[in-house]
């Protein structure tokens, strides 16, 4: 038998033809499978995005609560500083006032005395009016 014969014969044809449709349905099946492959590995990474987004949400709610903690510190912080620097010039207003009396000075004795009301006056209406504003907000 001639070659050209036995390549033109029916069965071969037939043949080749199967094998080219079996090829690309297997080629067919290969881009389905890798389609989803690809589809399910999207749905995990929108997963994993939105556990990123709540995570970051989270870690954000808790950055402003330290920041509203840190600035509630650091009123805290001042007010202690400022009440400690207060009781410090009462104390050497108390000091200059036993002075002036072992010195037997009663003009400076009054004058210091008074001076001491008036700054335990004006302190006292200070926290009273930090406890109405306190008061209000609560």
């Amino acid at each position: 038998m001639d070659t050209k014969q036995v390549a033109e014969s029916p069965y071969l044809r037939a043949t080749r033809r199967k094998s080219k449709s079996q090829k690309r349905k297997k080629s067919e099946k290969q881009i389905s499978r890798g389609i989803k492959r690809i589809r399910d590995e999207m749905v995990e990474i929108r997963e994993g995005q939105k556990r990123i987004r709540k995570g970051q949400k989270e870690v954000r709610e808790k950055f402003q609560e330290i920041n509203k903690e840190a600035a509630k510190l650091k009123d805290e912080t001042n007010l202690i500083t400022r009440q400690s620097a207060e009781n410090q010039i009462k104390i050497d207003l108390m000091f200059q006032i036993v002075r002036a009396r072992a010195e037997n000075d009663a003009a400076k004795d009054a004058t210091l005395t008074q001076t001491l009301r008036e700054l335990m006056t004006k302190q006292n209406m200070g926290k009273t009016r930090v406890c109405e504003e306190n008061q209000g907000q609560g």
